[in-house]
């Protein structure tokens, strides 16, 4: 009986390639699955959300809570009024596509950050469309927010109004006409306004981000749609930003060209 011949070389190389070449096909495959699989999860926590404010309001007269500074206390804050309507918190406060998950470290203004508020277990990477509490008495100096509010989910409209969103802060007041952020990753501290559109801007999931709406329905919207949602009651969704407000792809390539390859609305 002969001697059992091992591989040559060039076999060798010639399976080294063909492994390559599956790799080469498979990753990006891989990662476009992973990504999927991330912003299902992403909404599958909005859609939980959805489930713990749909019962603060039906307790709460078809309020929501009040907010940060409040009349009725000052740490009110959306995390803090549904506590009582979910148990697996852990579970649901953070997008898997945020960073920082693990280690919660405070790095909430950028696009994968986690936001850290205060040493009694608040953190997460999901944030609220100020524009909804049901502020009784305003901060002094904005007593202009008043008429704005929403307060309540028992309003028209409420598929096209956001709730509860991706992003990188606890909340966000969008007015028709802030400006888009000029950098992807764009510190919201720098932004103007800072508390506006550019703080939830982010480009999480592939130039969306997942959204909650008043309807406590979830979907995936693009970043420049943001500007077509109605935040606040006087939010004009024909703004300088849009279709029909006479905003252009040169005019959106002049502010903010990282944004160049999504669409218009």
């Amino acid at each position: 009986m002969g001697r059992r011949r091992g591989f040559t070389l060039i076999e060798l190389l010639v399976v080294i390639a063909i492994i390559a070449l599956l790799m080469s096909i498979l990753m990006p495959v891989l990662s476009r699955v992973k990504k999927q699989a991330n912003l299902v999860i992403c909404q599958s926590n909005l859609k939980q959300w959805g489930i713990a404010f749909s019962a603060y309001t039906s307790d709460n007269d078809s309020y929501f809570h009040e907010g940060w500074g409040g009349s009725e206390s000052k740490s009110n804050w959306w995390m803090d009024a549904t506590r009582r309507y979910y148990n697996n918190v852990d579970e649901i406060r953070c997008c898997p596509m945020a960073a920082n998950l693990d280690k919660k470290v405070d790095d909430g203004h950028v696009n994968f950050g986690v936001w850290v508020w205060d040493e009694e277990g608040n953190y997460g990477s999901y944030g609220i469309n100020g524009w909804v509490e049901n502020r009784k008495v305003e901060v002094s100096g904005q007593e202009w927010k008043a008429p704005l509010r929403w307060r309540t989910p028992n309003v028209k409209g409420t598929g096209n109004i956001p709730l509860l969103m991706d992003a990188p802060w606890i909340d966000c007041w969008p007015q028709h006409d802030d400006l888009p952020p000029e950098l992807d990753n764009w510190d919201w501290i720098l932004s103007e306004p800072y508390e506006g559109m550019g703080r939830f801007c982010k480009n999480r999931h592939e130039g969306h981000i997942n959204c909650l709406f008043l309807d406590f329905s979830v979907k995936k919207i693009g970043l420049k749609q943001m500007w077509k949602l109605k935040w606040n009651r006087q939010f004009n969704i024909c703004g300088p930003w849009t279709k029909c407000g006479g905003a252009t792809a040169a005019s959106w390539n002049d502010k903010a060209s990282w944004m160049r390859n999504f669409p218009l609305y």
